[in-house]
């Protein structure tokens, strides 16, 4: 038991720099994870989390305590889903584009016309995903009372 649990606490202490399952050297196996789970791990939603507007999915984890009618729970699940499948989506495209740049810079393909193209479209595909986030948060918090608003931002502070 002992050794399971010095195993577990070693790999979460663990450097993520070393890109062991990652098929791209310039994305570690963190960061490759989680543009393929549709994980954010960049803090895309914090200026509306701060600002009292949650993640539908985090809302969702909630759901009883703070009551959510059934429209309120079918809207926030839907929200939800959405944005996972946006998630996953921007994921695989932020990746590809990742593999490009790495291409071109491994077989010296370099120009200032493609660099620009593609590290502005990596650029671009960031802010996609940030709307989406933000969009999902704006839409959760919308449906949300002031009151469940301050029980949900308990509860989070409570976990």
């Amino acid at each position: 038991m002992l050794i399971l649990l010095y195993r577990h606490v070693h790999a979460q202490i663990t450097p993520d720099n070393t890109a062991k399952h990652s098929p791209l050297k310039t994305l570690t196996d963190v960061q490759y994870n989680a543009l393929i789970n549709g994980d954010d791990i960049s803090g895309m939603s914090l200026a509306a989390e701060l600002n009292h507007y949650p993640l539908p999915d985090k809302a969702l984890k909630f759901k009883k305590e703070l009551q959510l009618s059934p429209i309120q729970l079918s809207k926030i699940t839907a929200i939800a889903k959405e944005l996972h499948r946006k998630k996953l989506e921007m994921g695989l495209i932020i990746i590809r584009n990742e593999r490009t740049l790495d291409s071109i810079f491994k077989y010296s393909r370099l120009d200032n016309g493609s660099l620009i193209f593609y590290a502005n479209r990596y650029g671009l595909y960031q802010g996609e995903l940030r709307n989406a986030i933000l969009q999902a948060c704006l839409a959760t918090g919308t449906l949300l009372s002031d009151h469940q608003v301050k029980k949900y931002e308990a509860l989070q502070k409570a976990n």
